[in-house]
C-alpha cells in the first residue's frame, strides 16, 4: 500500500545538518529515482502536443568529418534496430535498444553518429547524449525540452526540463536517442524502462553489464583496407593517392594498429604539415612500439604524441596549454567561457582552439560555443604529462566560472553545464596531489547545488574529495571539516548506503559534541541525523532514545513550538509508531497538529502533513472511523489548496482508498485507486515509480475484492516495469515479487509462489541483512506458503526463527512481534500440536488486548483462532463464547457485512452446530481457516 512516510525528514544544508522538517506526502524522482518531478498541467499540455519542427535535433560534429567503410557494422545496426531491412521506418509504439561496445579510439561514436545522419529522415528527432553519468544524461534530455519548448525550459531547473522531455518522447513515438560513453549500463535502465515507441543506441567502452539492456555489437578496430582508405582521405583531401602514398599509408595504418582515433590524428598531422606518411612513420615514437601484436589505445596514441604537440607547441603554445587544462575536464562540451581566463584575450583563444581543431584534437559543438576532446586524448595527456601538467589551470578556470557568492539564484546560473566538468576534476584528482581549500570549496559549491536540486545520491564523489581535502587542510574537527563528514553521511543514506553512512553520522555527532557543546543546533541536528538514519536501517532501539533526547533539547533551547521542535516532535511520533508504540505515537501527532494550526494554520503544507500522519497512525491502531474522516479533510483541503492532479492531492486520494480497503469498502476503495492510477498515467507516465505504486495498490484492492483475474495480471506488468526500470534487487521490485507470489498463493498456485517468495527472501537477506523488517516480512510469508503446501516441517522452522528474530530486534509485544508469534500457533495447530497452539494463542490474544487494544482487528483476528484452537480440542464451552464475542465486536467495530464479519458468523454457526454433535464439514474448515493467517505485508 503506498503510504507515504509519515513526516520524517532527511537533507543536508550549507550549515551541514541534515533539516529536521517534515516530508510533503509526495516522494519525488530524478534520474537516480531519489526525487519524483511532476509537471504542471500546462507543461504537460504542451508535452503532448508540441510537435517537431523542421531542423529539430541534436548531432555532434564530426572530429575530422570523415567516415570510411563500416557498411556491414551499418547494415547490422539498422537491421537489429528495426528488425527489418535498411529501408524500414521506425513503427509507433515500437521500441529497440542496442549497445556498441569497444575500446576508446575504435570509432565507436563515429559509427552511431553516422548511423543517425544516414537514417536521420527515417526517425521524427534524432537526439545525442553525453551519458558519462546520470548528470550528464539528465542534462543532455533536458535540452530536448530548451529546443521545443524554449519558453517553459527557461524558466525551471534541469530536472523539470528532462522531465518534460521524457514526457514529450513519452508521446510522440518515431525517435531515436543516442547515448554516447555510458560508463555504467545501469544508468540507462530508468530510460530504456520508461521510453517506448523509439530506438535507443548507446557506445560503451564496456561490454559487460548490457545483458538486461540491450544487445551488444562489439567494434573492433578498422580492416586493413579501410584503415588505409581513412588515412588517405585525411592526408590526402580531394585528391587520389598514389600507389606509393597508399603503400605507405598502409604501412603507417599497421603500425597504428588499425586504431580510427590514431589514424585521424596522423592524417591530420600529415596534412597540416605536409609530411610524407614515410618519413611520418619512420620517426615515430618506436621505444613504445614493442608489443605491435596487442597495441592498447593508449600506447597507439602515445606513439603519435610527441610528434603532434611538437607541431603545435611551434605553431600556438597557448593551444598546447589549453590542451593539457582540457585534459582534466569533462570531455564534452567544454564551454569557450570556461576556457577564456586562460587565454590573454579572445582572438588568441580562437587561434588557439582553431590550431587543436585543425590538428584533430577537437571538435567544435555545433553552435561553436564549446569543444569536445577524445576521452583516449585526455587519458593519454593525464597519464604522460609531468607534475599534472595543465591541472592547476583547470581547476582555476572552473573555479573563476562559479557564481560570485552563494547568494546568486540557482536559475540565475547555468550549473548544468559547469556541474560535468567540476565532476571531471573530481574523478581524476592525483594519487599525489596537494589538498587545496579553493579546490574543497568547488567541489562543496557543487553539491550544494545538487543538494538543493534534491540529487543527493549524485554528490558522492564530490563530497568525498571535500571531506578528504577539508581534513588535509583544515583538521578534523574543524566545523567545515565536521559539515563535509556529515553531507556526506547524508549523501550515503540518500543513495542506500546506510552501511555507510551511520559510522559517519556517529563521527560527527561525538566531534560535535566535543567541539560545540551538548545543545549548540548544529550538535542537535547531527542527534537527529543519527537517529534517522537508525530508523531508517530498522534500528529503532538506538533510534528512539536519540528521538528523545533531541526534542527534550529542541523544546529546551528553541521552544515548545518552534518549527524544529514541532519537526523533531513528528520525527519521534513517527519513530514511535515504527516500533508499534501507537500510544505514544498518537498523543504525539495529535499534538504536533494542534500546534501546527495554531502556528501555520489549518491548510498549510506542514498541517495537512500532519493531519495526514495523524490518519495513518489512527489506520494503523485499527481506529478507522477516525482515520478515514482525517483523509476526507485532507483530501478535501488538498483539493481545495492545490488542484485535482497535484501529486499531494493524488497521494492524499491513493491513502484514503487504502484506508477504506482496510475498513473492508472495496466499493469505494477500488474507484479511488482507480482514479489515481489513471491521474499518474496522464501526469507521469506509464513507468514512473509513482505509477507502478498506484498500479501495484489497485492490483492489491483486486485481490481483497477476490478479482484475482485482474490482481495477478496488475502485479505481473509492475513486476516487469520494476525489473526493467529499476533493478532487480530495488526494494520496489522486491515488494512486487512479494506482492505477486502473495497473489498466487491466493490463486493456489503454489509452484509458482514458492519460487517467488524463495527468491525475494535470499534478496532480502542480501541487500537489507537478516533482521530487517522487511527480511523478516519476507521469511513470515515463505513460511505461510510452505504451511499452504502442507510444508509443515519446513514452516515450522522458520515461523519459529522469524518470531526469534522479531524478539530480538523489535522487542516482545510489537505488532510485528505478535503477528509472528499468532502464526506460529497457527502452524502447531495445523500441526495438530495444540499443546503448544493453545497457549501461544492465548498469550498473543493477551498482548494484541494490552498493546492494540479490545476491538482492534487483529485482536478480534486473534480472538476467533483462540475460539477455534478451543473448539479443535473440543472445549466448546471456552470456544463459543469467544465465537459470540468476537462477532459482536466485527459487527460494531466493522459493520453486518464486512467479509471478516460474515466468516465470524460462519464459525460461530459451526460450533452451535458441532455443540449439537453435527459433525463439522470441509466447508466449515475452510470457512475458519480462511481468515485464520496473518500475514505482514511491506507497505509500499
Amino acid at each position: 500500500m503506498s503510504v507515504p512516510v509519515p513526516g520524517e525528514s532527511a537533507g543536508v544544508n550549507v550549515s551541514g545538518d541534515r533539516p529536521i522538517g517534515a516530508e510533503s506526502i509526495q516522494v519525488a524522482l530524478s534520474g537516480d529515482h531519489a526525487q519524483v518531478t511532476v509537471l504542471p498541467e500546462q507543461a504537460a499540455h504542451w508535452a503532448r502536443t508540441v510537435e517537431v519542427p523542421t531542423g529539430a535535433g541534436f548531432l555532434p560534429e564530426s572530429a575530422s568529418g570523415v567516415f570510411v567503410g563500416r557498411e556491414e557494422e551499418l547494415t547490422s545496426l539498422r537491421r537489429m534496430l528495426t528488425g527489418e531491412g535498411a529501408a524500414a521506418v521506425v513503427q509507433p509504439q515500437r521500441t529497440s535498444a542496442r549497445a556498441i561496445s569497444g575500446l576508446g579510439g575504435v570509432g565507436k561514436s563515429a559509427l552511431a553518429l553516422h548511423y543517425a545522419h544516414r537514417y536521420r529522415d527515417s526517425y521524427t528527432l534524432v537526439w545525442w547524449v553525453s551519458a558519462e553519468s546520470p548528470e550528464t544524461i539528465v542534462s543532455g534530455l533536458g535540452r530536448i525540452t530548451e529546443q521545443l519548448c524554449p519558453q517553459w525550459a527557461r524558466g525551471c531547473g534541469p530536472e523539470e526540463r528532462a522531465a518534460w522531455a521524457i514526457a514529450w518522447l513519452q508521446a510522440h513515438p518515431g525517435w531515436l536517442l543516442v547515448f554516447d560513453n555510458v560508463e555504467d549500463p545501469s544508468h540507462l535502465r530508468p530510460y530504456l524502462g520508461t521510453l517506448s515507441g523509439g530506438h535507443h543506441l548507446a557506445t560503451s567502452r564496456r561490454a559487460t553489464g548490457w545483458h538486461a539492456l540491450a544487445p551488444v555489437m562489439p567494434l573492433g578496430t578498422l580492416p586493413p583496407d579501410e584503415a588505409t582508405g581513412l588515412l588517405c582521405s585525411l592526408a590526402f583531401p580531394g585528391q587520389t593517392a598514389t600507389a606509393e602514398q597508399r603503400q605507405a599509408a598502409r604501412q603507417l595504418a599497421e603500425d597504428l594498429g588499425c586504431l580510427p582515433l590514431a589514424l585521424e590524428q596522423a592524417g591530420a598531422y600529415a596534412y597540416r604539415t605536409g609530411i610524407d606518411l614515410d618519413t611520418y612513420r619512420r620517426s615515430l615514437d618506436l621505444v613504445l612500439d614493442d608489443n605491435r601484436d596487442a597495441p592498447s589505445p593508449e600506447r597507439t596514441i602515445a606513439r603519435i604524441w610527441d610528434h603532434t604537440l611538437t607541431a603545435l607547441t611551434a605553431r600556438d603554445p597557448l593551444a598546447v596549454t589549453l590542451l593539457h587544462a582540457m585534459a582534466w575536464l569533462a570531455p564534452d562540451g567544454i564551454p569557450r567561457a570556461l576556457l577564456a581566463p586562460l587565454a590573454p584575450h579572445p582572438l588568441a583563444l580562437a587561434n588557439a582552439l582553431g590550431e587543436l581543431h585543425a590538428y584533430n584534437m577537437v571538435a567544435f559543438t555545433p553552435d561553436r560555443q564549446g569543444v569536445s576532446v577524445h576521452r583516449l586524448v585526455q587519458t593519454v595527456l593525464r597519464n604522460r604529462a609531468p607534475q599534472a601538467l595543465g591541472r592547476t589551470e583547470a581547476e582555476q578556470a572552473v573555479r573563476r566560472a562559479l557564481p560570485p557568492d552563494d547568494s546568486q539564484p540557482d536559475d540565475t546560473f547555468d550549473w548544468e553545464r559547469l556541474l560535468p566538468h567540476v565532476h571531471a576534476l573530481a574523478d581524476t584528482t592525483p594519487a599525489d596531489a596537494t589538498a587545496s581549500a579553493e579546490t574543497a570549496d568547488t567541489y562543496e559549491r557543487a553539491a550544494q547545488y545538487l543538494h538543493r536540486q534534491g540529487r543527493d545520491a549524485h554528490t558522492i564523489n564530490l563530497r568525498e574529495h571535500t571531506l578528504a581535502q577539508r581534513v588535509e587542510v583544515l583538521g578534523d574537527t574543524h566545523p567545515d571539516t565536521l559539515t563535509s563528514r556529515n553531507n556526506l553521511a547524508g549523501a550515503y543514506e540518500s543513495a542506500g548506503h546506510l552501511g555507510r553512512a551511520i559510522p559517519l553520522y556517529e563521527t560527527t555527532l561525538a566531534q560535535r559534541l566535543e567541539v560545540l557543546g551538548d545543545t549548540h543546533p548544529h550538535t542537535l541536528g547531527s542527534r537527529n541525523n543519527l537517529a534517522y538514519v537508525y530508523r531508517a536501517a530498522g534500528d529503532l532501539a538506538r533510534a528512539l532514545p536519540l528521538y528523545e533526547t533531541t526534542l527534550a533539547q529542541y523544546v529546551e533551547v528553541l521552544g515548545d513550538t518552534h518549527p524544529d521542535t514541532l519537526n523533531s516532535r513528528n520525527n519521534l511520533a513517527y519513530a514511535y509508531r515504527a516500533a508499534g508504540d501507537l500510544e505514544q505515537a498518537i498523543p504525539l501527532y495529535k499534538t504536533t497538529l494542534a500546534q501546527r494550526l495554531e502556528v501555520l494554520g489549518d491548510v498549510h503544507p506542514d498541517t495537512l502533513n500532519s493531519r495526514n500522519n495523524l490518519a495513518g497512525a489512527y489506520r494503523a491502531a485499527g481506529d478507522l472511523e477516525q482515520a478515514i474522516a482525517l483523509y476526507e479533510t485532507t483530501l478535501a483541503q488538498y483539493l481545495e489548496v492545490l488542484g485535482d492532479t497535484h501529486p499531494d492531492t493524488v497521494s492524499s486520494r491513493n491513502n484514503l482508498a487504502g484506508a477504506y480497503q482496510s475498513a473492508g469498502d472495496l466499493r469505494r476503495a477500488i474507484p479511488l485507486f482507480e482514479t489515481t492510477l489513471a491521474q499518474r498515467l496522464e501526469v507521469l507516465g506509464d513507468t514512473h515509480p509513482d505509477t507502478l505504486s498506484s498500479r501495484n495498490n489497485l492490483a492489491g484492492a483486486y485481490q481483497s475484492a477476490g478479482d484475482l483475474k485482474r490482481a495477478i495480471p496488475l502485479y505481473e506488468t509492475t513486476l516487469a516495469q520494476r525489473l526493467e526500470v529499476l533493478g532487480d534487487t530495488h526494494p520496489d521490485t522486491l515488494n512486487s515479487r512479494h506482492s505477486l507470489a502473495g497473489a498466487y498463493r491466493a490463486a493456489g498456485d503454489l509452484k509458482r509462489a514458492i519460487p517467488l517468495y524463495e527468491t525475494t527472501l535470499a534478496q532480502h537477506v542480501e541487500v537489507l541483512g537478516e533482521t530487517h523488517p522487511d527480511t523478516l516480512n519476507s521469511r513470515n510469508n515463505l513460511a505461510y506458503a510452505y504451511q499452504s503446501a502442507g510444508d509443515l516441517k519446513r514452516a515450522i522452522p522458520l515461523y519459529e526463527t522469524t518470531l526469534a528474530q522479531h524478539v530480538e530486534v523489535l522487542g516482545e509485544t510489537h505488532p510485528h512481534t505478535l503477528t509472528s508469534r499468532h502464526n506460529l500457533a497457527y502452524t502447531y495447530r495445523a500441526a495438530g500440536d495444540l499443546k503448544r497452539a493453545i497457549p501461544l494463542y492465548e498469550t498473543t490474544l493477551a498482548q494484541y488486548m494490552e498493546v492494540l487494544g479490545e476491538t482492534h482487528p487483529d485482536t478480534l483476528n486473534s480472538r476467533n483462532n483462540l475460539a477455534y484452537a478451543y473448539q479443535s480440542a473440543g472445549d466448546l464451552e471456552r470456544a463459543i463464547p469467544l465465537y459470540e464475542t468476537t462477532l459482536a465486536q466485527y459487527v460494531e467495530v466493522l459493520g453486518d457485512t464486512h467479509p471478516r464479519t460474515l466468516i465470524s458468523r460462519k464459525n460461530l454457526a459451526y460450533a452451535l452446530e458441532s455443540a449439537k454433535a453435527v459433525q463439522q464439514t470441509d466447508a466449515a474448515t475452510g470457512a475458519l481457516d480462511s481468515d485464520s493467517q496473518s500475514l505482514f505485508r511491506t507497505p509500499e
